[in-house]
């Protein structure tokens, strides 16, 4: 398998990010762009985001394909604290991918932003999700209830991972 790297999100991701979250078999992930459009503005507020220090969002490179995103969320009280959430393309689902992509967006979190705690959530039924938690070395911390916002735009639980320096 070719290199695993990550590089900030830019306006030209745009379209692949569109294919990537219009796929019917994201059930967990409640972003879906209506349109490459939308998608694009979305992505052009990404230097302001991160400028304010409040997300710091990452395009996932195999090689030089593009195959997902990973992103960190800033607490806004708690600026030491930040939330890990990612998405990768199906066809590159179980191959360890989002493992290494997470570990360097860890490294960024707490190097680069000055976190002390990443959190990742995630409901308790995405096995692969908690998978990539576990593997990074992320403790669960326990169930949160009506805590995220699903597909279908309801609370659902969430399973709390975290990770502390």
């Amino acid at each position: 398998m070719s290199k695993i790297t990550i590089r900030y999100q830019k306006v030209s991701d745009a379209k692949r990010f569109y294919e990537i979250l219009s796929n019917p078999n994201f059930i967990y992930f409640p972003a879906k762009p209506k349109s490459v459009e939308d998608e694009k503005k979305w992505l052009q507020d990404n230097p302001k985001r991160r400028k304010n220090n409040s997300e710091w969002n990452y395009t996932v490179l195999c090689g030089n394909q593009i195959v997902g995103t990973v992103g960190i969320k800033v607490n806004p009280r708690r600026k030491y604290i930040g939330e890990i959430g990612y998405f990768l393309d199906e066809n590159f689902w179980g191959k360890g991918i989002m493992t290494k992509a997470v570990r360097l967006a860890e490294k960024e979190g707490f190097k680069k932003i000055g976190l002390t705690r990443i959190e990742i959530l995630m409901q308790p039924k995405n096995k692969a999700s908690e998978k990539v938690a576990i593997k990074c070395g992320y403790t669960k911390e326990g169930l949160l209830k009506k805590a995220i916002v699903g597909t279908d735009g309801k609370k659902k639980d969430a399973l709390l991972y975290a990770k502390v320096l």
